[in-house]
């Protein structure tokens, strides 16, 4: 690692419906950059495919390149709670693309929140058991 490069930190949010990535800087008070599903695409139902998460992470990699930020560590989350606690098709292709477009990680962390007895689960809706 050289001496004047900038280490970043990168919160990926991906569930089933969208993907939301901000780019901060390392103690994670300042954003620097921040992509969401919505500002690529016009049609809501692709805001969470992989095609969008990678395009995506390449706006969020030009502007750490403009901040001279070349190794970041990355943390996903999923919706989790009482909700699904895999992250969405998007996360997996958001970080691929990072290192396709120079940025080097090095480290990812899951963060989705897991309960501990919290909230009772929805009922299932017209399901068999």
């Amino acid at each position: 690692m050289a001496g004047n490069d900038k280490i970043g930190l990168i919160n990926i949010f991906a569930s089933r419906n969208n993907t939301i990535m901000v780019l901060t800087d390392e103690t994670g008070a300042e954003v620097i950059a921040k992509s969401s599903g919505g500002q690529l695409t016009k049609s809501q139902h692709k805001e969470g495919s992989p095609y969008v998460a990678m395009k995506m992470s390449q706006v969020i990699a030009e502007k750490a390149k403009e901040k001279g930020i070349k190794e970041v560590h990355v943390k996903i989350r999923a919706p989790g709670g009482n909700l699904y606690n895999n992250p969405g098709q998007g996360a997996e292709p958001s970080i691929k693309s990072l290192t396709r477009h120079g940025l080097k990680i090095l480290s990812i962390t899951n963060t989705t929140p897991i309960p501990h007895d919290g909230c009772r689960k929805k009922k299932c809706y017209r399901r068999k058991k």
